[in-house]
């Protein structure tokens, strides 16, 4: 900003100057705070209040129960009846002139002035009008305007992420602010339902000369197939889609399979007999002959007659002419039975040949039936081909039959009902809509109070009262002095080597020299720039010097390096300016084991900084865990770039307890301290060893050519 006063010097804003200029004129912007929040009470209390309801409508899909069984289409859900784009165009069916036109007819609202405010116009409108500035109103029909201020009125809106819709509308009477959006439910269902009525009704109406025309097809078709069947002898035998011809075919296939059977069979015992009469076996071990009831009868005779020849053989000799009879007896038995066993054979020899003759008869008929059967099975081609446009033209009328009933039962009243119904009916309202009263009033009074106070922090400013000059290097000018600023610098020679002491001469020197530079920026610059880990803090003046460390710490934070101030102060100043409250647990709970380490960590109310507060334990508790502290601030060191440990007025035999190494940097905070107590100071940490001692006094400034700090 350029001179004041017709100067040259470059000035300032003095923010405080401009907040007292409001605190000395708080009387008139209290005042103007009250007026203007009165006006607007006022005003909004005049205002004829406006009162809005609200119905919502659900969308979904409501079908008859008895109409689902009959429906042969794949089942439609309701989320792809009604999907997002469904639902915009419901909404804009609500919106529609004509839904809006029958509910204003039904309510008569061309009646009410409320929906014609332009029928009686103003003297102002009125001269609006004849100087061409405003349209004319009355241009309009009556019907235009009312539909114009219904729609003004009216808001139709889907919730979001469902299928609801909201009806709202906005009137001075709160009964009709309440009725409208009942009425607009009602008339929208009843055109769904008309709308779906209509639908039936024509569907119904060109299914009726569909299925006459279909069933006159069904007729004909079933007819061919009939005549068909009948000029092809495909006659059906009563089985499951079989003919005369294939199941004669069956059946003399299956007989000449058991007639096959039995002449095996009779071959095979005809030839067992054969074959036991040629080698001369026994008979009696033949089925067939045993089977026999003649070789049976003569088996018994045999028998007999041997058991007398046995008795006599004991008493007779074999030239007795009784022993010889039995014996011709017994020949002429074993005779017959090989005569009956020839019998046997010839039978079945006979059953055999029989069975034969049979079977070439069988096959003479199969080849008969099998030139029937090929030519039966060319007829059938043409049968099913028949069949098939039959009973797709049967299927096709039993579909439209189908739909046709249920055309029909959905046709009558209340049959249809609509894809919506209303969840939540519009209500009498109670508070008004608008104008809001008390949120107008505050909201005026609050404007009116920041207006005021950017008005007279603008006159401040143009008048220059809020302006202060500054100097040369920037510093605002203060009682003819201007204020010390640091200047940058490369970083702080320490001192080094094996035991580095400081002589108390080159200490007074340091401490007198005001060409050498000891602020707190200078400080801050130099643990940036060395990247000090560990930084120990001492102030010999008490709560200045600790407030000239939290300086440090913030100043560091500003350089984007992660720094952490740790309270070990006697009276908490640090906490006092850096945590958000008193009462926050911190070093001395960490040391007496109260609380986790995460715990003790808290934000700088003012920057990025972090501060472990001095906390609320008992301190002969925490002091029994000192040894705990150095891991402490090893923990914290790997997880910062730099930890400060401000330990106040502490004495060099304390500050041992804290840091491990000698090695660590010792930063003396001593604003307005006497040169020989921090000399001694000085000489002290030297004595015991410490080589990195920083200065640091908050005022000074650099001399060109000259490093910006001393170290000791």
């Amino acid at each position: 900003m350029s001179g004041v006063n017709g100067g040259h010097q470059d000035v300032d804003i003095d923010l405080g100057g401009l907040f007292r200029a409001i605190w000395r004129r708080r009387g008139r912007v209290l005042a103007a705070t009250v007026v203007f929040a009165g006006l607007a009470f006022t005003g909004t209390s005049l205002m004829s209040p406006d009162y809005q309801s609200e119905a919502r409508l659900l969308i979904e899909s409501r079908q008859p129960e008895f109409s689902g069984a009959n429906n042969q289409g794949p089942p439609q859900t309701t989320d792809s009846l009604f999907d997002e784009s469904g639902i915009s165009s419901q909404v804009q069916v609500l919106r529609s002139i004509d839904l809006i036109k029958q509910v204003a007819r039904e309510m008569k609202l061309y009646e009410l002035p409320e929906f014609d405010p332009t029928a009686n116009p103003s003297a102002a409108s009125d001269i609006l009008v004849m100087l061409g500035i405003k349209k004319n109103p009355l241009d309009l029909p009556p019907e235009e305007r009312v539909l114009k201020e219904f729609q003004e009125k009216l808001q139709v809106y889907q919730v979001e992420k469902s299928r609801v819709i909201a009806i709202q509308f906005t009137s001075k009477d709160p009964r009709l602010a309440a009725a409208i959006p009942n009425a607009m439910a009602k008339v929208f269902l009843s055109l769904q339902s008309g709308a779906k009525l209509d639908s039936n009704t024509e569907a119904s109406r060109w299914l009726e000369p569909e299925i006459a025309n279909l069933r006159e097809k069904v007729r004909d078709a079933e007819a061919r197939v009939a005549d068909y069947r009948a000029s092809s002898d495909l006659l059906l035998t009563g089985e499951a889609g079989g003919t005369f011809a294939t199941k004669q075919l069956n059946d003399i296939s299956t007989e000449l399979a058991r007639v096959r059977g039995e002449r095996a069979n009779a071959e095979a015992r005809a030839e067992n007999v054969r074959a036991a009469l040629a080698s001369g076996r026994a008979v009696d071990t033949l089925n067939d002959v045993v089977a026999s009831p003649m070789i049976q009868r003569l088996k018994e005779t045999e028998s007999n007659v041997q058991g007398q020849i046995a008795d006599l053989s004991t008493t007779l000799l074999d030239g007795h002419p009784r022993l010889k009879g039995l014996k011709s007896q017994l020949q002429g038995i074993r005779g017959q039975i090989l005569s009956e066993t020839k019998k046997i054979l010839g039978s079945l020899e006979n059953e055999a040949n029989e069975s034969r003759l049979r079977e070439r008869q069988l096959v003479a008929q199969l080849n008969t039936l099998k030139a029937t059967s090929a030519k039966a099975g060319e007829d059938e081609v043409g049968l099913r081909a028949l069949e098939r446009e039959a009973t797709a033209q049967r299927q096709l009328l039993e579909t439209y039959l189908a739909r046709y009933r249920e055309a029909i039962s959905r046709s009558g009243e209340n049959a249809a009902p609509a894809d919506a119904r209303i969840i939540s009916q519009a209500v009498e309202p109670t508070e008004r809509h608008f104008p809001k009263v008390l949120p107008i009033t505050i909201v005026a009074g609050f404007a009116s109070l920041l207006v005021s106070c950017v008005v007279i922090m603008l006159l401040e400013l143009f008048s220059g009262r809020a302006l202060r000059p500054i100097g040369e290097n920037g510093e605002p000018v203060v009682d003819g002095r201007r204020q010390a600023r640091a200047a940058p610098a490369s970083g702080i020679p320490a001192a080094t080597g094996g035991t580095p002491i400081l002589a108390e001469e080159e200490a007074a020197e340091a401490a007198d020299d005001s060409d050498d530079d000891f602020s707190i920026e200078s400080v801050a610059a130099h643990l940036c720039n060395e990247d000090i880990r560990v930084a120990i803090s001492v102030s010999p003046g008490g709560d200045a010097g600790s407030t000239n460390a939290v300086m440090l710490a913030r100043l560091v934070a500003e350089e984007g390096r992660k720094i952490v101030l740790i309270d070990l102060t006697g009276t908490a100043c640090p906490t006092g300016l850096m945590a958000q409250a008193a009462d926050l647990p911190g070093i001395t709970n960490l040391l007496a084991g109260e609380v986790p380490f995460t715990e003790t960590i808290h934000a700088d109310r003012l920057s990025d900084a972090h501060v472990i507060p001095q906390g609320d334990a008992d301190p002969v508790l925490a002091m029994r865990g000192i040894e705990r502290l150095q891991m402490i601030i090893d923990a914290l060191s790997n997880a910062y770039d730099t930890v400060l440990v401000e330990c106040g007025p502490a004495d060099v035999r304390a500050v041992r307890k804290v840091a491990r190494s000698r090695d660590t940097n010792i930063i003396i905070s001593a604003p307005a301290v006497a040169s020989e107590d921090i000399i001694d100071l000085i000489t002290g940490f030297g004595a015991e060893g410490f080589g990195e001692i920083v200065l640091m006094t908050g005022t000074g400034h650099p001399q060109s050519g000259k490093p910006g700090r001393r170290a000791a």
